[in-house]
């Protein structure tokens, strides 16, 4: 059962209005209201969970299906030159909201972003070697 105050649940629940992007039987994609940018989507699986690890992998495939019936939409609606599509998982990834989100940010040329690289300064990124080690 979803936290009794799950901000997207509220909004999946139509407790709390939202500008619809894209929506189907698994997820809603709709216009953040703190945009990056114009068009600014986020996309949420109706279902409550938490973190992108609760995932099955119907759950994957019908998110991310939504995501690109979004993407979709706001290139239609937009024509932007490109786009940053994200997610932040967990607090220390900068999730604010509790409930798996994917963020779809339309890109134009000029407009002062940058690229995921851009995100973070690792002060230890770590020897690459040593790190592939880990995965062995």
């Amino acid at each position: 059962m979803p936290p009794a105050d799950c901000l997207f649940c509220k909004i999946i629940a139509g407790e709390i209005p939202n500008y619809t992007v894209y929506e189907d039987t698994q997820v809603l994609a709709f216009l953040d209201i703190n945009p990056c940018a114009k068009g600014h989507t986020v996309i949420v699986p109706k279902k409550h969970l938490a973190t992108l690890i609760e995932m099955t992998e119907t759950q994957w495939r019908a998110t991310l299906e939504g995501v690109r019936q979004a993407l979709r939409r706001v290139e239609a609606a937009l024509q932007p030159d490109g786009f940053n599509i994200g997610i932040n998982d967990r607090p220390a990834g900068g999730q604010v909201v509790p409930h798996v989100h994917w963020h779809i940010i339309p890109r134009w040329q000029g407009d002062g972003g940058g690229s995921i690289h851009s995100i973070i300064k690792g002060k230890d990124a770590g020897d690459v070697k040593e790190t592939a080690k880990l995965f062995k």
